[in-house]
């Protein structure tokens, strides 16, 4: 029965799955139709002949009915066609493949900065709730959400990058270093590392910090204040009162016990943190001039380039479908209970 019962629950969620990807691909087939933007035009240009124009329409596939464009649509994707990038005249998934680390890159050094100062910063705030600390850290939090990023992003630059000197400029690294590097990985830091490059290394370094610390800030929002709710919750058990009658230090009580005990959830929580980053790093890379999908896509958008706008929106749903079902799978593996 247990084994029989894990089965359905497999093949549920494959269905889930399944249908939000079909779900994901009708959003951008349907958007890629209703812009006012014709994709004709956009591969051969407003000055042809009505028949070079009938011909490519052909050719794409637009004179047939909309479900037959939306199989083709669907079978296209599924062999990994996103079709011809009209900005940069490759492959859109080649052009993906070159820009997505960059992303990643900057995502995961934002989920460091996120974790390393949310998760105590929420301990914090629960451990003194009510108090200076916690409305502190609440007031972060609060900043963390409501100043748009790319005016704490311009900031940042004019005060520690015009002004003070202390951190680099726009993009990846210097103009110096550009290009010394193998792209190998496509993370340059590491790329860095395997080529034994260690002035590009830390010249990548230090470009990360600004934008990774401004994308961060939001992380840290997210994840301290869910890291406060749960602590709170623990706080208040049974067990908590008992460890601490029985002489255990608070210390031990607050981080081994109750911190312990929320690992579950807050894994979850950094898993859709980390989601969040990925795609929501547009406007980070626009203004650092990050080459990551989000300024990818961003250039496609005033480009009218739908092809690649449409690749780079689906590969972020992908990314996102992606880990929600890793931290449910987590969330299973770590939870007896949830099995």
């Amino acid at each position: 029965m247990p084994g029989r019962r894990h089965a359905i629950r497999g093949a549920g969620l494959l269905v889930s799955v399944a249908l939000t990807v079909l779900g994901l691909l009708l959003v951008t087939f349907l958007i890629g139709r209703v812009v006012p933007i014709d994709p004709v035009i956009a591969v051969v240009g407003d000055r042809v002949s009505a028949d070079t124009y009938a011909r490519v329409r052909q050719e794409l596939g637009l004179d047939l009915p909309l479900w037959q464009q939306f199989l083709r649509y669907v079978g296209d994707v599924l062999q990994g066609d996103f079709g011809t990038s009209v900005l940069t005249s490759r492959p859109v998934l080649e052009d993906i493949l070159r820009v997505f680390p960059a992303t990643l890159e900057l995502a995961t050094a934002a989920l460091v900065v996120g974790v390393l100062l949310g998760i105590p910063a929420g301990v914090m705030a629960a451990v003194h709730r009510g108090r200076w600390p916690d409305h502190l850290i609440r007031v972060i939090g609060l900043i963390g959400h409501s100043i748009p990023i790319f005016w704490l992003g311009l900031m940042a630059l004019l005060v520690f990058y015009a002004r003070l000197d202390w951190a680099p400029g726009p993009g990846r690294v210097d103009v110096f270093y550009e290009g010394l590097v193998d792209p190998v990985t496509g993370i340059i830091t590491a790329d860095a590392l395997l080529a034994g490059e260690t002035d590009v290394f830390w010249n990548a370094l230090h470009h990360l910090v600004l934008p990774a610390g401004i994308l961060g800030l939001y992380s840290v929002a997210y994840i301290a204040r869910m890291t406060r709710s749960f602590m709170l919750d623990q706080l208040r058990q049974e067990y908590i009162t008992t460890a601490r009658v029985k002489g255990m230090s608070e210390t031990r009580v607050i981080w081994r016990h109750a911190l312990g005990n929320i690992a579950v959830p807050l894994t979850t929580v950094v898993a859709l943190s980390y989601a969040s980053l990925l795609e929501g790093s547009v406007l980070t890379e626009t203004v650092f001039a990050w080459p990551g999908l989000g300024l990818y896509i961003t250039n496609s958008l005033l480009s009218a380039d739908m092809n690649a706008v449409l690749g780079g929106t689906l590969v972020v749903g992908a990314v996102f479908i992606g880990l929600n079902l890793l931290s449910d799978l987590l969330y299973r593996l770590l939870d007896p209970r949830a099995r």
